[in-house]
């Protein structure tokens, strides 16, 4: 008979139950009812209510008495009560025989849920290579494609190359008015240093002119005054003599 109790715990404990029997014993006590058909809310177990028959027969057999009747009581009794017994063992080993079945078809499914596991942690395992391929391959399009739209957005070959071509001859038509520039310029440079030689030379023939009309013009003050200074001596001779 299983006993339970329940010990009191503190507050903020948890409430824990104590069996007089662990598991294992619990197993052992409920197959050893099933096998004796004894249970705690029925009478007398039927494998002693079989005993008893069994030994109630067997005494009046090895009486020496005029019993036959007795005998043959007895013995339908006991043969009533292996009916009655055999029955439910009868029964039991069908269920025993159900539960193996059911547990070998159990473990057959079970074998197969583990091989559906495992089958399906493959497939998992390459879902998430492809996946991971399949994103590459995204990003590999979706570059091609942002490059193409790029491309699609620039003009023609054609009109690229007549560009060119355009730019090429202004460049070298820039080139060529750069080259008669610099040549227009070198002889600017010496247009301009011959007038400027030309120029320092008029400066000096202009100095030597003025130099030599302040000569001349010195000169015929000179000769003017002296003429005046002799008028001036002849008349005071002459007044003199007067």
């Amino acid at each position: 008979m299983l006993a339970k109790g329940r010990k009191l715990a503190g507050r903020g404990e948890e409430m824990s139950a104590h069996y007089a029997f662990g598991p294992q014993e619990d197993d052992a006590i409920i197959k050893h009812r099933l096998l004796t058909r004894t249970t705690t809310t029925r009478g007398e177990p039927p494998l002693k209510k079989l005993q008893k028959k069994f030994m109630s027969f067997a005494t009046e057999i090895e009486k020496d008495a005029d019993n036959i009747s007795d005998c043959e009581r007895l013995c339908k009794a006991f043969l009533q009560e292996i009916s009655t017994f055999e029955l439910p063992l009868m029964k039991s080993k069908a269920v025993v025989d159900a539960n193996i079945r059911e547990k070998d078809s159990f473990n057959e499914l079970q074998v197969e849920i583990e091989r559906q596991i495992l089958q399906a942690q493959t497939d998992i395992e390459d879902l998430k290579k492809q996946l991971v391929q399949s994103k590459i391959e995204r990003q590999h399009k979706e570059e091609c494609e942002a490059i193409r739209r790029l491309i699609s957005l620039q003009p023609p070959r054609s009109e690229t190359e007549k560009l060119i071509a355009d730019l090429e001859k202004e460049i070298a038509d820039l080139e060529a008015e750069n080259v008669a520039c610099v040549r227009t310029l070198e002889l600017r440079k010496k247009q301009f240093a011959l007038l400027l030689h030309v120029v320092e030379e008029l400066q000096i023939s202009i100095e030597d002119e003025q130099k030599s009309i302040a000569d001349e013009l010195r000169a015929i003050t000179e000769e003017h005054k002296m003429s005046i200074e002799e008028g001036s001596g002849g008349a005071s001779d002459a007044m003199a003599v007067d």
